[in-house]
C-alpha cells in the first residue's frame, strides 16, 4: 500500500490520545491546550457525523448536538487570534477519523478493520469524556 505523507501523518495522528492528536500538521503546539483538545474533537463529531449521514446510520441529530456542544467549549476557551489554525486542527482531525471509518466500513483485512475501529471508539470515547450527559 503506497501511502502519502498527508494520509500518514493523519492516520498517525488519529492513533494518538486527544492531547497528542490534537496537534498534528499544523502549527497547533502555540495554541493553548484546551483549544487543541476542543478543536479536536470537534472535528472528530464532524467526522463521525458525516459518516451516519453517508453511512445511513442513525445517531446523527445526537452526534450534532454534541458536536455543538463541543464547539461551545470550543468558543468559550479560545483567545482571539487563532482562528485559521484553530479551523485547520478541526479539519485534520475530521479527515483523519474520517480515514478510519473508511477503513472500518470498507477495509478488507480484518486485523487492520478491527485496529480502525477500535481506534475509532477510542478517539471518540475521550471527546465524549469531555461532555456533560
Amino acid at each position: 500500500m503506497n501511502v502519502t505523507k498527508p494520509v500518514l501523518a493523519a492516520l498517525v495522528a488519529a492513533s494518538l490520545p486527544v492531547a497528542g492528536a490534537a496537534a498534528p500538521a499544523t502549527n497547533g503546539a502555540a495554541l493553548d491546550p484546551l483549544v487543541r483538545t476542543f478543536a479536536t474533537c470537534t472535528g472528530r463529531l464532524s467526522a463521525l457525523m458525516e459518516h451516519q449521514w453517508l453511512m445511513g446510520l442513525d445517531g446523527s441529530e445526537y452526534t450534532q448536538k454534541r458536536r455543538n456542544q463541543m464547539a461551545t467549549l470550543l468558543e468559550a476557551v479560545m483567545r482571539p487570534g487563532p482562528g485559521p489554525q484553530v479551523l485547520a486542527l478541526r479539519i485534520e482531525a475530521k479527515f483523519a477519523l474520517a480515514q478510519l471509518f473508511s477503513r472500518m466500513t470498507f477495509g478488507r483485512d480484518a486485523q487492520d478493520v478491527a485496529w480502525a475501529a477500535n481506534r475509532v471508539e477510542v478517539e471518540l470515547a475521550a471527546c465524549d469524556g469531555l461532555l456533560l450527559g
